[in-house]
């Protein structure tokens, strides 16, 4: 497969690929200028010192706080409520959704927490739609004009006028195929009743086509520089598409289907939520308050309840997980459990992977060992309880807080093993008539011979002006990262298909984000073995992708010192999914690296038919400082 850097207009694309790759010896002579030159050719295991300093600083950078000790398992974890549209509008179903500041209670012994929910409640409600049955949303603000958590203004601060507006929202479906004018764009955010709109505001009303396959996909904040915060204050919530082909599988449904996402938050006595003002070990140089690097809470809160237990009967359920966390990983298996004493034992029922973020998988897996989740990340698992009925069991975590692809760390974590206990009934209610097909979705293979290019792109770390980290994304002609601002590099036509190889050159994994469109992994290598300038790419060459990546995803989990490749066709594929452009977003979705740079614009161009368009870019003062094209 040749490799080709040009648009079809002729035009020269700035992603890296061709000729434009930096050459390995200039890479790690740039890279140890900012101190990682010792990690380049190295595997996630075999990492340098010097980055294991690195990442140890990201770990104290955060400043902490401890809950107040909360009996666990104490309350049932309840289950979003579904809403119901309030009208039609060209004869679509309508919804209006409210984001308001309320009062909830996140555990019996707190005080109400406040929270931001949308449609007043955290997480907020499930919207339930069908594939091929457009709907509208009106996502309404009614929140305070003062935010709930500590605002950095440093972060974008020439393009956010934080002294003038009330609190910014905008809501992205995540996992959504849709318009880029629906898309919930960072500077499209909007105040208190529209009072004022981010310069990429365009409509009121979102339009989402659901012309993609049954999916679990999720609804949440998206607002520029605040994302974390938002999110964190609880705006969030399940958006479940479904089919008459998932109908017919005959998988549990109903009561035996339930949504789970998985949270880490840390309270105050008062059971307001904390989040850190700033670094603890800041020497005054800092903002005040201040971004953190990640945010670890010390609290498992799982559907908005802390330590809850979850009632099932011995017969088999659906459970959708998704990982809400703004930085945590989760590495999950089932348990049997003392409760009594606190301890676990042998290993419980497995989880049957169905489906994760693009819709069901082909074939059902049974999961081997744990399953790894990212933040933004879903699974669609089928338990059978039925051989465990009268037991106790625990939803087991063991992925250490600052995660590196690996449980294993000579370092100081926090861990937040505990996650969920599962109470099995002694008896069910009635015969289980459910069952998990041998054949579920459809996912045809996007052959690599196919990719019409293949991008080199780079996750970096540098500091900013106050010599806090900088979490960037680069290419192979700027491997050390671009900020949000610079101009487009990753600009690919509607109708192509590219292989993305994704190269963490950072001392901690993280969640690999594109918005619009869903992406098969081919598989993952060392740094060290990754040929930048080779022509093609041999899925039989890589580690396989993991448990969790078969099938169509729209994140992925790259490690360090690690090489991601995966496989990505814009519109749609085989009857699946729809033709867009215009432009969208990918980044890094730990909310905190989100914010603070780790986001670049992914902008797709129409065919060569379509116009005449070109895709030149200049890096003038103006594009940078003004956002450019960015967002238009």
């Amino acid at each position: 497969m040749p490799r080709d850097n040009s648009h079809t207009d002729g035009s020269q694309d700035s992603t890296g690929t061709g000729s434009s790759f930096v050459p390995r010896r200039s890479l790690i002579q740039s890279l140890s200028a900012i101190g990682l030159g010792g990690f380049v050719g190295n595997t996630a295991s075999g990492q340098s010192h010097s980055l294991r300093g690195e990442t140890r600083a990201v770990q104290d950078a955060q400043a902490t706080a401890s809950s107040p000790d909360l009996a666990r398992w104490v309350d049932e974890v309840p289950r979003p409520g579904v809403i119901e549209p309030t009208g039609t509008k060209d004869g679509q179903p309508y919804y209006e959704v409210e984001m308001r500041e309320v009062e909830q209670s996140l555990h019996r012994d707190l005080p109400p927490t406040t929270v931001w929910g949308y449609d007043g409640q955290y997480p907020g409600p499930t919207i339930e739609a069908r594939r091929g049955e457009p709907v509208y949303v009106r996502w309404e603000n009614k929140l305070p004009d003062e935010h709930l958590l500590p605002v950095d203004t440093t972060i974008h601060g020439d393009e956010v006028p934080y002294d003038s507006t009330g609190v910014r929202v905008v809501t992205h479906l995540h996992g959504g195929n849709v318009e880029h004018t629906s898309d919930g764009k960072p500077q499209a955010w909007f105040t208190r009743d529209f009072e004022e709109t981010g310069p990429k505001f365009e409509k009121k009303d979102y339009y989402y086509v659901n012309d993609q396959p049954a999916a679990t996909l999720w609804y949440h904040d998206h607002s520029l520089g605040i994302t974390r915060l938002n999110v964190y204050a609880g705006l969030a919530g399940f958006y479940l598409l479904r089919s008459d082909r998932e109908d017919e599988l005959g998988l549990p449904a109903g009561e035996y289907e339930i949504p789970l996402v998985l949270q880490d938050r840390t309270f105050n006595d008062d059971g307001s939520l904390f989040y850190p003002t700033g670094p603890s070990d800041g020497d005054g140089s800092t903002p005040d308050p201040s971004i953190v690097p990640q945010f670890y809470g010390d609290t498992s809160v799982v559907n908005g309840k802390a330590w809850p237990r979850l009632t099932v009967e011995p017969r088999s359920y659906r459970l959708r997980l998704l990982n809400g966390s703004n930085s945590r990983f989760y590495n999950l298996k089932l348990v049997e459990y003392d409760e009594a004493a606190g301890t676990t034992g042998a290993d419980g029922p497995p989880l049957t992977l169905i489906g994760n973020d693009g819709g069901l998988l082909a074939q059902p897996r049974q999961v081997d060992g744990r399953l790894q989740l990212g933040s933004s990340g879903r699974a669609d698992v089928v338990v059978d309880f039925s051989d465990y009925a009268g037991s106790t069991l625990l939803l087991h975590n063991d992925a250490p807080a600052e995660f590196r692809g690996s449980v294993a760390t000579d370092d100081d974590v926090e861990p937040l093993p505990e996650v969920l206990l599962i109470d099995v009934e002694d008896a069910s209610d009635g015969d289980d008539t459910s069952q998990v097909p041998s054949s579920l979705g459809r996912v045809p293979e996007i052959p690599v011979e196919s990719a019409d290019r293949n991008r080199h792109v780079t996750l970096a770390t540098q500091s900013d002006e106050y010599g806090r980290l900088l979490h960037l994304l680069g290419t192979g002609e700027e491997p050390l990262g671009n900020r949000l601002y610079d101009p487009a590099t990753e600009t690919p036509r509607k109708g192509t298909t590219e292989i993305w190889s994704i190269a963490n050159l950072t001392g901690m994994s993280h969640p690999i984000h594109l918005h619009l469109v869903h992406f098969q992994v081919l598989g993952h290598q060392s740094y060290s073995d990754f040929d930048p300038e080779a022509d093609s790419v041999d899925p039989e060459t890589l580690s396989p992708p993991k448990q969790g990546e078969r099938g169509w995803n729209d994140v992925v989990t790259v490690d360090p010192g690690q090489v991601t490749h995966v496989i990505v066709h814009f519109g749609e594929y085989e009857g699946l999914f729809n033709d867009q452009t215009g432009w969208y977003m990918w980044h890094c979705h730990m909310l905190e690296h989100e914010d603070h740079d780790m986001m670049r614009p992914l902008r797709v161009l129409p065919e060569k038919d379509d116009d005449d368009e070109t895709c030149e870019f200049p890096a003038d003062d103006s594009n940078r400082n003004d956002g450019g094209p960015i967002f238009e």
